[in-house]
């Protein structure tokens, strides 16, 4: 009983300073500021780093976290936890979001440079595009297939766009032009292995 009476004047008087903090940052204190960063950079930036794992993009978190309180202070409420509670969810959350834009950043740069490399000669379809002998084929092939996919062929293998340029030429959302582009692929390789065996059965 004794040990918790003593306790609670020590939480409630943390809760005020948190308060206070955040009112003279309500205020634009730029010292209030400088106290904030003093006291909890090194959390913040320790969360960061432990989620990230990497130093640069720890720092990144870290300074987008105090830039977010020195914006709109009142987005903590004291009445709901403590600052440095509060600080250390903003750390783990924005981090957390950093490394997904990375990875999907990532995931996107490796798409395209798959359908770089259809083009350079990575892709069996490719290959058939950069010999001479097969244009024709090609050609013919293009025309079989439904005119939204040939065109979305067209512009990434014969004109060397990204799907996201694909996708902005034809006013189609990215998922959609990296749908037709993967269809449009498909059928053509069909339509390129049918001329051939044609070719064959015609010698």
């Amino acid at each position: 009983m004794g040990r918790s009476a003593l306790s609670q004047p020590r939480r409630t008087g943390a809760a005020h300073d948190d308060a206070r903090l955040r009112d003279r940052l309500v205020h634009g204190d730029e010292t209030a500021f400088a106290e904030l960063y003093e006291q909890f950079e090194s959390l913040v930036f320790t969360i960061a780093a432990r989620v990230t794992h990497d130093g640069q993009a720890a720092e990144d978190v870290t300074q987008e976290v105090f830039l977010a309180m020195w914006q709109r202070p009142l987005a903590f409420e004291p009445a709901k936890g403590s600052l440095r509670g509060w600080l250390a969810m903003m750390a783990h959350r924005r981090a957390v979001d950093l490394v997904r834009r990375e990875e999907a950043h990532r995931r996107t740069s490796q798409d395209e440079r798959l359908h770089a490399g259809a083009v350079s000669g990575g892709d069996p379809v490719g290959d058939q595009v950069t010999d001479a002998d097969t244009a024709q084929r090609l050609s013919t092939a293009l025309k079989a297939l439904p005119r939204h996919l040939g065109r979305a062929i067209a512009l990434a293998y014969l004109e060397g766009h990204t799907y996201r340029e694909v996708a902005t030429e034809l006013g189609l959302p990215e998922g959609t032009a990296k749908s037709q582009l993967r269809e449009g692929l498909r059928r053509l390789a069909v339509a390129l292995n049918d001329l051939h065996a044609d070719d064959g059965q015609e010698r």
